[in-house]
């Protein structure tokens, strides 16, 4: 993940940029290839019964977690704190001295069980862990290098094999994060990676014997861990040519995929046809009938920095999965567990909180179709643009909408003191209540040829936004929002 990619100000009625600076300590780049598109077609082999689960699951946890976690954000002798997992190549640290962080590395407090029930907690249905990051160190046992987790460390056990087990144990879906960069590796060629950064540039380096590498590495994954749910490519923006898919001989990597295991998803970072897009630190607006999903951080870091208490609101991330449910999207969260093998505390306080809101209000979010409305989402700028020259995307956010058969479901953002009404809802309604009422009260409503007015009481059933149930007769006439979703903006990190 690439943390120049993060858009700071994701609360209610933020504008939203990418930015990508210059990093501190960095080489000089080469010159660059012709650029990968990132609004190239890559979304193509969408297989719903393969997409089924995933598109029932609707929360995930992301877990970025390897030797970067022992500077925790800052490297011996710099002054910057705001590293992570990009620490290699932001602090400029040859791969002989990043090498030396291996034999420190003794996360004695890991257990995949604990870290498995803070994501079922949470109310996540999937699990995704980093089997290899930008810095090349495998964090599972490989026998393709000997610069991994069993060989190199003294803790000598496999984390992706612990905590594969305990998914399965706990019925969450276990998936692999692999990194398509390498800053570490002989073959990976400086010339296609992020600036033209390698810790050991090999000018003879052969991308074709690392294509090979990275096709034993994921069969080894795929062959190693029981079912994989998906595979969670990334690049980092390595590899942004517009063959990329022929250097990365990608096709064969997604061949191999299906061979080993024909319901494994994969992501739209590695050049091949894939399966959902993946936009990161954003919410993109509209609606798409595409599969996707957004990653997102808890803090401002996927990997562990000490440094970071920029932490979300358990309201912030109620409201993300609100918004990203009602578009028909994923939500995959992250946590950055330290090298002691702890998810930090404040990561276990809100996704706890969070969890006692998923778990009264799942109905609404596994397996819920979005929103038959639109409108509500947000509206397009007609003057303002966004720096790609598109219309600059508005939210609005008083309310978001997900569907069951024969239910609507109105998450409520802002507490309508007395009223809420829904314009364009003028089917039946057989019955209103609360999801956090354990009566099922029902509320009074009225319906007229404008739409329907809810009464509600004063103040709000629940802490956190609470959840209006309709039900309803017939089905909404589908309404579209004046923007549209572009889940092939965003899909490098």
């Amino acid at each position: 993940m690439n943390p120049f990619r993060y858009l700071s100000g994701l609360g209610l009625g933020s504008v939203l940029f990418c930015f990508q600076p210059a990093i501190i300590g960095a080489p000089n780049p080469v010159a660059a290839p012709t650029q990968f598109s990132e609004r190239a077609p890559v979304i193509g082999q969408q297989d719903p019964k393969r997409l089924a689960w995933f598109k029932e699951a609707r929360l995930g946890m992301f877990i970025h977690w390897g030797l970067y976690a022992i500077p925790a954000g800052q490297w011996p002798g710099q002054e910057a704190k705001n590293y992570a997992e990009w620490i290699m190549k932001q602090a400029n640290v040859p791969s002989s001295e990043y090498e030396k962080l291996a034999p420190q590395f003794n996360p004695v407090k890991f257990n995949a069980r604990e870290w498995v029930a803070v994501a079922k907690a949470a109310g996540m249905k999937y699990l995704v862990i980093t089997a290899k990051h930008h810095d090349g160190f495998s964090m599972y046992a490989t026998k393709q290098s000997s610069y991994n987790i069993i060989d190199a460390t003294p803790f000598k056990r496999d984390p992706v094999k612990e905590l594969s087990e305990a998914c399965r144990e706990a019925g969450i879906v276990f998936c692999i994060y692999y990194s398509i960069a390498d800053w570490h590796h002989p073959e990976s060629p400086a010339q296609y990676s992020q600036g033209g950064f390698h810790g050991a540039p090999n000018p003879n380096a052969d991308v074709t014997k690392y294509d090979a590498y990275m096709r034993a590495q994921v069969r080894e994954l795929l062959t190693q861990y029981g079912p994989v749910g998906i595979v969670w490519f990334d690049g980092g923006g390595a590899f942004r040519t517009e063959n990329r898919a022929e250097l990365l001989q990608a096709d064969q990597m997604a061949a191999m995929i299906h061979q080993l295991q024909p319901a494994t998803l994969i992501n739209n970072r590695l050049g091949a046809a894939a399966d959902y897009g993946t936009p990161e630190q954003r919410i993109p607006g509209g609606k798409t009938d595409e599969a996707f999903e957004v990653c997102m951080t808890l803090n401002k870091h996927w990997g562990y920095n000490k440094f970071d208490q920029d932490w979300k609101s358990p309201a912030l991330v109620v409201r993300n999965i609100a918004d990203i449910v009602s578009k028909g999207g994923n939500y995959l969260l992250n946590v950055g567990p330290t090298a002691e093998g702890l998810i930090p505390s404040d990561s276990i306080r809100i996704l706890k909180e969070v969890g006692a809101w998923t778990t009264t209000n799942a109905e609404a979010i596994y397996n819920a179709g979005p929103t038959p409305f639109g409108n509500e989402l947000g509206f397009e700028e007609a003057i303002k643009k966004e720096k790609n020259g598109q219309p600059l995307w508005v939210d609005r956010n008083e309310w978001r909408c997900t569907t069951q058969p024969g239910k609507l479901y109105f998450t409520l953002l802002e507490w309508p003191k007395g009223k809420f009404t829904v314009p364009g809802l003028t089917n039946k309604v057989k019955k209103a209540y609360f999801l956090a009422d354990p009566g099922h009260v029902p509320l009074a409503v009225s319906v007229n040829a404008s739409g329907a007015t809810f009464t509600l009481p004063e103040k709000s059933p629940a802490a956190l936004a609470p959840v209006l149930c309709v039900e309803i007769e017939g089905i909404v006439k589908p309404k579209t929002a004046s923007g549209t979703l572009d889940t092939k903006k965003d899909t490098e990190s």
